[in-house]
């Protein structure tokens, strides 16, 4: 089936501010208040996909992030660098941001924590994080590229792991998250069973290697339905998020 990209250039409402949470010309976060339901929830952080390339940033995340906060959740949307063969400067970015962003978020009605959501690239980004960073009350995968090596044997993207890694897959498993640790918060994963880009089997083989993990397929969903709120997919995320409450 043919990929609907329509989300990602959807006119959506601006982010309420746009804070710094680091030196670096991407250490941007967007943040949406949620109302008064938002008070007991944790903080909803996105992470963008786009392969880890430089040309995609977090504007596409927008309509999900607005649908999120609408829905009675404070949301935030990280940017951060995306220089390809340096993923380590990505990876810090991620870490950084979320050890930040509890300061930035005291204005915001939050219950304090953070639930972590990401998709595709952001997917992989966000299942490092659930592995390597402490206090997350959850995260939730959106269409992850959760294993590096397969995803390279796919050629995704056309070598688009190759391109963020700048070397081998094999020779960077702690960027892998199929040969990390066991995430230490709950980790639920969403993917479409018609996904063209990032196919169900890395998800698959993510919750292969780490067993307490909850894959949701989405039945006919494709790539981009997982962060579109007008689609099939978005009461399955609002559920996601609301059992790892």
């Amino acid at each position: 089936m043919a990929e609907d990209r329509s989300v990602l250039s959807r006119p959506a409402a601006p982010p309420d501010s746009v804070q710094r949470y680091g030196a670096e010309a991407d250490h941007l976060v967007d943040l949406w208040t949620g109302d008064e339901r938002a008070t007991d929830r944790p903080l909803v952080v996105l992470v963008h996909g786009g392969f880890w390339r430089p040309e995609y940033d977090r504007t596409h995340l927008h309509p999900l992030a607005g649908a999120i906060a609408a829905a009675g959740w404070s949301v935030a949307s990280i940017e951060y660098r995306r220089d390809p063969g340096r993923p380590d400067h990505t990876v810090d970015d991620v870490r950084t941001a979320l050890a930040n962003l509890p300061a930035l978020a005291t204005g915001l009605n939050t219950d304090g924590t953070i639930l972590l959501s990401g998709h595709s690239a952001g997917g992989h980004l966000a299942l490092w994080a659930a592995s390597c960073c402490t206090g997350l009350r959850g995260t939730v995968a959106l269409a992850p590229v959760a294993d590096l090596g397969l995803a390279e044997r796919l050629n995704l993207d056309d070598g688009a792991v190759s391109d963020f890694l700048g070397v081998a897959a094999a020779t960077r498993p702690d960027l892998d998250p199929v040969h990390l640790q066991d995430p230490l918060a709950p980790v639920t994963i969403l993917h479409g069973t018609e996904d063209t880009l990032v196919p169900l089997d890395l998800s698959a083989a993510y919750a292969a290697a780490h067993p307490a993990t909850r894959l949701v397929p989405v039945k006919g969903g494709a790539h981009y339905e997982v962060i579109d709120p007008e689609s099939i997919a978005w009461p399955l995320l609002l559920a996601a998020l609301t059992e790892l409450v």
